[in-house]
Parts: C-alpha cells; structure tokens; sequence
C-alpha cells in the first residue's frame, strides 16, 4: 500500500515547510520540496497532512525501561518497554541492561529477543556493566561488579544473530578492560566508557584500543580538571568519539549541555534517555533491577540520593534541546536520529528522512510533542491521526 504524508519535514540540514513524502512497502520511495517541485499525482485518501512536522525516526541507544524493565527478562515486559517508548517518538532502540549476575544478563537478552512486536524494534543490545568502576558504579548494583571477561562477552553474543548491534558501557581503567576493549571492538560491537575513573590519558589509550564513545557524559566519571581533564576532558576533544547526554535538565545542566555541542559539534551527540521503569508511568517507588528509586518531581533517586536511570522520553529531549540549550530543531532531530544510526553503522537505512531509508518517522505538533509513530510504514501508535 502506498501512504502521502503532507507537511514540514525535518531533514538533516534544514526544514522544509512544504514537502510530501511517498511510503510504500515499509521504505521511503519519493520526496519532494513542493516549493520549488510541482507534487506528484497522489490519492488524497492515502495522504495524512501532517499539522506540525514530519521526523526521522528517534533510535534511543540507551534506555532501561519504560511500563517494564529488560531486566525483568520477560518478553511482555520488552513488549511493553518498546509500546511505551513509540507513544514518543522511539521507532528503534538497544534493549539496555544493568550490572547482574551473567546468567540474569543472558535472560534478558533472550527475552528482548522472543518478544512480540508492538512497538518501536529492538536494534540490539546495550550492556552497561557489569565491567564498571566502583568508585563510579552509580545505581549499578555494587555487588555484582566485576572485572572484565572476553569469555562472559562471548557468552552474551552467543545469544545474538547477524543483524544485531552491540553496545557495551565499561570503565577502561580497570584491570583487564584493555583486552576485553580489544576483543570487543573486533567483533564489531561499539565500546563505552561509562562508569568510570579514568584520566585523560588513560582514555585516549582505550581509545587507540577500541572505545568509540562515552556514556552519559558528565555522569558518572572523572570530571574535567584544568590540570588533569579527565574523563570529561578527554569525552570532549579526543577525535573520533561520540558521546550521549541524558538532556532532561536533571542529569546536565543545559550550559553544560550547550558545551558538549560545542565541543564535539552537533553530529558528535547523542540523545539517549537512560529512561527506567517509570517512564511514562507515574510518581512512586519502583524497581531499578534489585534496587528500590523513589520517582518524584521528574527524577529518580535511590534511597541514598544517586539519581537512578530517568524518566525522560525521546521527544522530551529533542525539545530540551531545542528549548533550553538553543539547538537548531534540526540539529536536535538528527542528535535523536542520524547520529545513533551511524554510530551503529545503520545509516543507510535509517536516521533520515531520504529515498530508499526505512519509513520509520514521527508526526510532531508545533510543540514537538508526537502526534503518531511509524515503523516500517506501519503506525504503532497514533493509528487514528494517521488515517484521519
């Protein structure tokens, strides 16, 4: 079947504010800028005029949960995370794990993996820990933290199959992390520096052997010193590494926001939500893994205060970074889109509006809230909007 969507579209570069695009058998097959092309012959009937803008797809890289947990390691849990996570804007994501015991982080690969699809799709797999720091572990259970271990890793890939992309979140200063960095970064998977201590120094070694980015950056690792820049030193002017903010204005101040754009430019940020159970739910105590976070005022915490995964949305952080930072709506969009679907080699076909890419978009109003999302051409969420 063939669908029309009329409206602002949001490319990489620019917005245009009058322009149609063709879907047809899950794939974006025509576009056009009706300013200055004269539009197709379509069926009005098959066209949905969009009131707001038309988005790529948002493909949120790191995201624990949200009407569920992927530590439950249960695949309606999965299917309710990825529900939850298209009502805003969420077409594509890496089911995301906590530090646990190997055999739990198995389990929920393979739930993540039977799960039915309803929602936006599992891409891969975000492993944050069990390899971390410590000192720096944040809301990762502490006791289940260990070293390093290429054969654990191999264990965890094992439960894949060709097409799925790995992410793994560790601290490089730890004993061990350099080969497992190694060993990672050969078989393909995207190394992290997360959860860690690690000088400026040591961070351009793990660099030379394999990591590619850093995970949420300011959070949980060596802050930038003028003496010694630390983790956040290097995060910010190592070439070639990307790194993802949690923009909900709880984890980073928004001028510390505008800096990471500033330094690594707007293709080298990431949005991610870090988002836990409570996304999209209400205030309350809920579970992160085995640990108890009390959800109030838009912020989780553990019992002790350490802020506990979030409660932000996709659609929440483009417009943060709209809104409270000044990013170019854009910009904003590809940070949420483009940027991760190359930072995972998927950029061919998703992550922009453009001929021959999935038709995985967003139908935002003018205050960029979502109005319905598609996947594969197909709505799964906001179905109404669609054919209305």
């Amino acid at each position: 079947m063939t669908r029309w969507f009329k409206g602002a579209l949001i490319l990489p570069e620019r917005v245009v504010p009058n322009g149609l695009l063709r879907v047809e058998g899950g794939q974006i097959t025509g576009l056009w800028d009706l300013e200055t092309t004269a539009a197709p012959a379509h069926d009005p009937r098959a066209t949905t005029t969009v009131s707001g803008y038309l988005a790529p797809g948002f493909i949120d890289l790191h995201v624990h949960g949200g009407g569920g947990d992927f530590m439950d390691c249960d695949p309606e849990a999965v299917a309710a995370i990825t529900q939850t996570h298209a009502r805003y804007g969420t077409t594509g994501l890496l089911a995301t794990t906590l530090t646990a015991p190997e055999e739990r982080i198995i389990a929920a690969i393979r739930a993540a993996k039977a799960a039915p699809r309803r929602g936006a799709r599992v891409l891969g797999f975000h492993i944050e820990g069990p390899f971390v720091n410590p000192k720096l572990k944040g809301a990762q259970d502490g006791r289940y933290v260990r070293l390093a271990s290429t054969a654990e890793i191999d264990r965890w890939m094992a439960e894949g199959e060709a097409g799925d992309r790995w992410h793994v979140t560790m601290a490089p200063e730890m004993e061990g992390a350099t080969a497992a960095v190694q060993h990672l970064a050969g078989r393909g998977a995207i190394v992290s520096a997360g959860h860690t201590d690690c000088t400026y120094a040591q961070l351009a070694a793990a660099q030379a052997a394999g990591v590619r980015h850093v995970t949420h950056l300011y959070n949980a690792m060596r802050g930038l010193h003028h003496r010694e820049p630390g983790t956040v030193g290097g995060a910010l002017t190592l070439p070639g590494l990307t790194v993802e903010l949690i923009a909900d204005g709880v984890h980073v101040h928004p001028a510390s926001m505008a800096v990471a754009v500033g330094a690594r430019g707007a293709d080298g940020v990431l949005l991610v939500t870090d988002a836990m159970r409570a996304a999209g739910m209400g205030e309350g105590e809920y579970l992160l893994g085995e640990l108890k976070a009390v959800v109030r005022n838009g912020e989780a915490r553990l019992a002790d205060g350490t802020l506990a995964g979030s409660v932000l949305t996709m659609a929440d952080a483009v417009r943060n970074m709209v809104k409270l930072v000044g990013v170019p709506l854009p910009a904003a969009v590809a940070m949420a889109s483009r940027n991760p679907a190359r930072r995972h080699g998927l950029e061919a076909r998703k992550g922009a509006l453009a001929v021959g890419m999935d038709a995985d978009l967003v139908l935002l109003d003018q205050d960029l809230r979502v109005q319905a999302t598609v996947v594969a051409g197909q709505a799964v969420f906001g179905a109404e909007v669609i054919q209305g």
